[in-house]
């Protein structure tokens, strides 16, 4: 596979990662389908292994939507917002874990700016993680998990 098309792919991840934080766009549809590209040219067998895992950790993230509650709650984008971005920095600093830990520093650090106080914005963050935030935080994981098995597979392979 050319650097120039790798290149994209790593393009159209990034844009599926950064849709899961936008409610109602198909940030794991977007992301699915660059994993499907890059088996399509590739056709090694670490492509294929790299494109079950996705589609089988995507589906989980399907089935466990039905469980969690709503994202549709009114909740303060700037801090959910803030806390994918964490996330996304977390993951890859601090592989799987920094991702959670991220995501819930970046969304108390936004409560806390919000409004102005620990107190205020840990019970905010709370409130948030038993609601519309932990959906987004399973969907934005499974993703983050999809493009780490890429990149792994990228350098090992």
């Amino acid at each position: 596979m050319d650097v120039w098309q790798l290149v994209l792919v790593g393009l159209v991840m990034l844009l599926g990662l950064l849709s899961v934080l936008v409610p109602g766009a198909p940030g794991p549809a977007i992301l699915w389908a660059a994993v499907v590209w890059w088996a399509l040219s590739d056709r090694s067998t670490s492509a294929w292994v790299v494109l079950l895992a996705a589609t089988a950790l995507l589906l989980l993230n399907v089935a466990l939507r039905s469980l969690l509650p709503s994202r549709r709650r009114a909740a303060p984008r700037q801090s959910l917002a803030m806390g994918g971005v964490a996330a996304m920095v977390g993951f890859f600093v601090l592989p799987v874990v920094g991702g959670v830990a991220g995501f819930v520093g970046g969304v108390y650090g936004a409560e806390r700016k919000r409004l102005g106080s620990r107190r205020d914005g840990w019970a905010s963050t709370r409130g948030l993680m038993r609601g519309p935030a932990a959906p987004l935080l399973v969907e934005l994981m499974t993703c983050l998990l999809t493009v780490g098995a890429w990149i792994g597979a990228l350098i090992w392979a």
